[in-house]
């Protein structure tokens, strides 16, 4: 999973939960114009806009919650960037076997590339060895 898709993930697992719990917010977490990527393009242009590299978790869920409730926010342009989530992400058991399983078959994969590789026959690199001619500049 790529760094941004554990950000986005992040942020809307948080989303769901307030809106759970916060009445007030889950009608706003429900308009129809509203989107989580829209709200991530929101989030990572008010990053860049500030000119730090850190956050603390409050200040982006902040931000999240912010463009939800404005109705007239105006998320900015997509950002093609890399987002470093610093903690932990817990894995259900069912991604845990996935990942294990696609590491399996990768490792599969690649023994038998090498050892079919080992069993095609080896060209042989002949050298051309060319006599002195008596007839060759002195």
């Amino acid at each position: 999973m790529k760094g941004t898709d554990n950000f986005k993930r992040t942020i809307q697992d948080y989303l769901e939960v307030r809106a759970k719990t916060d009445e007030l917010f889950a009608k706003s977490y429900a308009k129809p114009n509203k989107s989580i990527d829209e709200c991530i393009t929101y989030i990572l242009n008010e990053v860049q806009r500030s000119g730090c590299n850190g956050f603390e978790d409050d200040e982006i869920f902040g931000m999240a919650v912010h463009y939800y409730d404005e109705d007239n926010i105006d998320a900015g342009k997509k950002i093609n960037c890399t987002v470093v989530v610093n903690h932990t992400v817990e894995l259900t058991e069912e991604e845990k076997q996935e990942l294990k399983d696609k590491a399996r078959n990768d490792f599969y994969n690649e023994q038998l590339a090498k050892h079919r590789d080992s069993m095609k026959p080896k060209k042989r690199v002949e050298k051309k060895v060319t006599e002195p001619s008596l007839f060759d500049s002195l």
